[in-house]
């Protein structure tokens, strides 16, 4: 996986105030932690962070202040509801080889078999353990001729070498319904209600 480069300053300053301040120059406040650290309060380019967000798990390799090189990954991010923009980022210290915690969006390839059946998605993205510089992307699945009522249980998902599951073996991740026996089975609710109604 790409690693991104963001230059970022400490912060001194705190509250509310100081986060718009930081806000309006076009940056993001955010704090590193990990490994014990104390956590580290930062200022981001908002941009710079913004783009490099858009990849799930981004290794972001961080030069603070032009003195320290550190490797995080994204945490937690907070986005205003209305606009989108950025409010505040969390980040992860990590280590080369050290492994971690993530979970990796799940993709389809595939039609499923004919007759307009649904497919959902239980987990839309996938727990695993992966070393911190080979976090991957996503996880690809095909659910090519899958019919009602098949599953894709976790362990039925390839992994890339390097990567463990981090959750249960049988957890269900995918599955897929039969949309007109729903639809035909509340069909018949109704009928059922309407002679009721009119037996009344």
């Amino acid at each position: 996986m790409s690693e991104v480069k963001l230059a970022a300053e400490t912060r001194t300053e705190f509250g509310k105030g100081a986060a718009r301040r930081i806000r309006r120059d076009n940056k993001v406040p955010g704090v590193l932690y990990g490994h014990g650290s104390e956590p580290l309060h930062l200022t981001l380019p908002g941009h710079d962070l913004l783009l490099a967000l858009r990849t799930p798990n981004v290794l972001i390799s961080l030069d603070i202040d032009g003195k320290t090189n550190e490797l995080a990954i994204p945490k937690a991010v907070q986005r205003d509801a209305l606009k989108g923009f950025l409010e505040h980022v969390d980040l992860l210290l990590v280590k080369r080889g050290e492994k971690v915690t993530v979970e990796v969006p799940v993709h389809t390839e595939g039609e499923l078999a004919p007759g307009g059946n649904l497919l959902e998605h239980v987990l839309n993205a996938l727990p695993v353990e992966a070393e911190a510089t080979h976090i991957p992307e996503a996880v690809t699945v095909s659910v090519e001729g899958l019919e009602a009522g098949a599953s894709v249980l976790a362990k039925d998902i390839t992994l890339p070498n390097g990567t463990t599951l981090a959750v249960e073996e049988d957890a269900v991740v995918l599955q897929v319904l039969a949309a007109q026996v729903e639809e035909a089975a509340e069909g018949e609710e109704a009928a059922q209600g309407e002679e009721a109604s009119a037996e009344a």
